[in-house]
């Protein structure tokens, strides 16, 4: 007899732990989680700079994919997360939460309920931070949120040089006005106590013992099978074969930007005329399923530097150090998010809120034969981007084999607004770096190099240089026009029983990373699924979940 379940949530990532703690919390509830890839068990994903080793094409514990960035730009690999825990067991540890204006802008445009004002409440539930609360800041939720620790000269040095530049130092770059205005500070990561904090150690690790939540790991989802427009069953497969699971209530994708429109095509929704080529029957013509592609052009500025870097700790003996200290006392560089320090800034003064966010990572990589690995010599990288990117890229299946990865352009640079605004950014570095606070400290500008000079030699520079930021958004886009995907309430349009809840929702991406809303998104999204299950079940309403209450001790 098939297995049925009132929510089937597919991908166990940032959004799909948040979801699975929610809705299981109502114990006559009950709930499958569906994760392709293993448990987050291994001790590479605790280690902060486990990322080094995770984040390889091959690697079990991500996703990897061939990528035309766009005009002038060679192919590369995007690399997302596969696993418990998905892109926040394997990411950079960046927490930036996006501007209001972000998400007021989405309402604006018929996202009615996506507001800052219903947003800011699920940042707030969602952050245990280490600054302590504020008035849009929590420290009581289930997420670790630290700073990277002050002290470092040359993180000093280049906050100093922020200053110089007019941009004012901060102890919490996601401070509001911060965000809005401006400001360089050190670093705000979900680590704690020198191991990461992902979301399955914040919101599933405490509740995986509900015996209304069931988790399955290894296991691919094949297609959503739908019977008159609804959602009935999913087909999975794992080490097993083909099986089935009943889908009593909705099946909820979770499984980011590109695999959750992957599915919907697979499944029969999405633009007719993609799926007639693939022989795919049609359930739903949905032409823009897998379009609104959206994702921040990475610029990272290497620069050789005197002293300061962190590259010795990472190579040799000194990478022995490193490994002594973290084992030993979870101390040292091992410890350290994706970057030391950071902030927004505006790459031209007329702006009316800053434009760019820029992480300061205490290394600098270079090839070796088939591997990225710190240089020998001490070095410095900026990694820039534009914050709002006007440029849209798309991704499709070309095939309806589940297994045939999908196409996908992103489209890098395409708008004029994008441009321009990649060479203001390599600009501004460059004057930080000429400021007295920073200057002694560097030697010479190696990546883009100083001979690109012209507007036409920057741009030319940022496009061989421009890279995936993991920040893959829009694909699955919501909105309260009929050509959106989804309908406010997060809806697959023309079919009933679907609903998407991961960063493919987003009509526009947010002002940073992704990692943070992507949990917060999916707070908001348990709050709406359970209140719309209440309004239709008023016999037998369904408890909300009071984050504070989490079962057991944090992992």
């Amino acid at each position: 007899m098939q297995e049925q379940y009132d929510y089937i949530i597919v991908g166990a990532g940032s959004a799909g732990c948040v979801l699975a703690n929610r809705l299981s919390a109502d114990p006559s509830i009950s709930v499958l989680l569906v994760e392709s890839g293993p448990d987050d068990s291994s001790p590479l994903i605790r280690m902060p700079r486990g990322i080094g080793k995770l984040l390889a094409p091959g690697n079990p514990h991500v996703w990897d994919y061939q990528v035309s960035r766009g005009q002038g730009m060679p192919a590369e690999v995007w690399l997302k997360g596969r696993a418990i825990g998905g892109s926040s067991s394997i990411n950079g540890m960046v927490y930036v939460r996006g501007a209001p204006a972000d998400y007021d802008a989405w309402e604006a445009a018929g996202c009615i309920g996506w507001g800052w004002k219903d947003m800011a409440r699920q940042f707030v539930a969602l952050e245990d931070h280490q600054l302590g609360a504020s008035e849009a800041r929590g420290d009581s939720g289930p997420l670790k949120v630290s700073i990277h620790p002050s002290g470092s000269p040359l993180c000093e040095a280049v906050i100093q040089a922020a200053e110089q530049s007019g941009v004012q130092r901060v102890s919490d770059t996601n401070h509001v006005a911060t965000v809005e205005q401006g400001a360089f500070g050190y670093q705000p990561q979900t680590t704690w106590q020198g191991k990461r904090f992902s979301a399955a150690r914040a919101f599933l690790h405490p509740i995986r013992k509900r015996p209304n939540l069931r988790i399955l790991t290894g296991t691919e989802v094949l297609r959503i099978n739908f019977s008159e427009r609804r959602a009935v069953s999913l087909l999975v497969r794992d080490k097993r074969g083909e099986r089935q699971f009943g889908i009593r209530r909705e099946v909820i994708l979770s499984a980011g930007a590109i695999q959750s429109p992957k599915l919907l095509q697979l499944s029969g929704v999405g633009p007719a005329a993609l799926l007639a080529e693939h022989g795919v029957p049609l359930i739903s013509d949905s032409p823009n399923v897998g379009r609104n592609l959206r994702e921040h052009v990475c610029l990272a500025m290497q620069y050789r530097v005197t002293g300061g870097s962190l590259n010795h700790c990472f190579r040799g003996l000194g990478l022995l150090g490193s490994l002594w200290k973290y084992y030993a006392h979870s101390r040292g560089p091992l410890t350290h998010a994706a970057h030391e320090a950071g902030g927004f800034i505006k790459t031209r003064p007329e702006l009316d809120r800053a434009d760019a966010q820029i992480g300061v990572s205490l290394h600098s990589l270079v090839q070796e034969g088939e591997t990225v690995v710190p240089e020998k010599l001490p070095g410095l990288t900026f990694y820039c981007y534009f914050m709002r990117p006007e440029s849209q890229g798309q991704l499709s299946i070309r095939s309806a084999d589940p297994d045939v990865p999908p196409a996908i352009d992103a489209n890098f640079l395409d708008s004029e607004v994008d441009q321009t605004a990649a060479i203001a950014l390599i600009r501004w570095v460059r004057q930080l770096c000429a400021q007295p606070a920073l200057a002694p400290y560097i030697v010479s500008e190696e990546v883009p190099g100083r001979a690109a000079q012209s507007d036409e030699e920057v741009l030319a520079a940022a496009r061989a240089i421009g890279q995936t930021a993991y920040h893959v958004s829009g694909t699955c886009r919501m909105g309260g026009d009929s050509a959106s995907v989804l309908d406010p309430e997060l809806r697959v349009r023309g079919v009933s029983g679907v609903r998407v809840v991961d960063t493919s929702i987003m009509p526009t991406l947010v002002s940073g990373n992704t990692n943070a809303p992507a949990m917060a998104i999916a707070l908001r999204a348990a709050e709406l699924i359970l209140e719309g299950a209440t309004r239709r079940q008023s016999d037998s309403p369904h408890r909300q979940l009071d984050l504070h209450e989490l079962e057991g001790q944090q992992q």
